[in-house]
């Protein structure tokens, strides 16, 4: 990457583990400075650490004020990764508990809201921003047992959607990036609340799901491209799954 480009700045949201994690290795390795937001201070305290030019900061997205005051340090802003988001359990519709899909609508769908509409100045000031939402394929397509999810899920496509409308003409690409199965060692655990055998049994028979590190070169493909070429929408999925509901499990 040239020496100008390795100035440029990306915000990454949930980058304490997972594809946040795995997302703020690929834009350092790009070349990029990376602000690891996330609520574990910890976690993204060790891996600013291991990665150059990179910072941290303590930030939970649903947490409007939090987020402002985040957005007032920044100098600059040219690629924000809303990553930060995830499922609470798989209860139908008939006996779901309401705070769960609360949860669900405030992180994933309030959490990106609130990102945008605080970066969006700075992204605009460069004069060549990129958001990147992370999505899923459960925001392109139902399931049972996964309601709130998929809800929360549709609400951040359309909420991404939109705002590629509304800042057409605009010096910003808006990117949505929808991972199918990506196993993780915290997104089905966090689903089952902790429970260990309820989250493998999700991979089970699954060969070869995608990893974080699967996703997040995708996502640095997408954010590298010439600055006049948009990826809109992204779907990627393992070879092993053809839908949210059709799986290839080897016995």
């Amino acid at each position: 990457m040239t020496a100008a480009a390795a100035a440029r700045t990306a915000v990454v949201t949930g980058a304490s583990s997972g594809i946040g994690a795995a997302t703020a290795r690929q834009l350092a390795e790009a070349g990029y400075r990376v602000i690891l937001a996330a609520r574990r201070k910890d976690r993204i305290e060790e891996l600013a650490a291991e990665l150059p030019h990179a910072e941290a900061y303590a930030l939970d997205v649903t947490d409007r004020a939090a987020v402002d005051a985040f957005a007032a340090t920044l100098d600059r802003c040219d690629v924000l990764v809303a990553n930060a988001g995830g499922a609470l359990g798989t209860d139908p519709v008939a006996t779901a508990d309401p705070a769960d899909w609360r949860a669900m609508y405030e992180v994933n769908v309030l959490g990106v809201l609130n990102v945008v509409q605080a970066l969006l100045p700075a992204l605009t000031a460069t004069g060549d921003g990129t958001v990147v939402v992370l999505s899923s394929t459960a925001g392109h397509g139902t399931y049972e047992g996964g309601g709130g999810y998929v809800a929360a899920k549709h609400g951040a496509h359309v909420l991404t959607e939109t705002l590629r409308l509304e800042l057409c003409g605009e010096p910003v690409r808006v990117i949505e990036i929808a991972p199918g199965m990506v196993k993780t060692d915290e997104f089905a655990l966090t689903r089952f609340r902790g429970d260990e055998a309820k989250a493998a049994k999700v991979y089970q028979g699954v060969a070869e799901p995608l990893t974080a590190e699967d996703v997040a070169e995708t996502i640095a493909w997408a954010v590298t491209r010439p600055a006049h070429v948009n990826i809109d929408l992204l779907v990627v999925r393992p070879r092993a799954q053809a839908s949210n509901t059709k799986v290839h499990r080897e016995s």
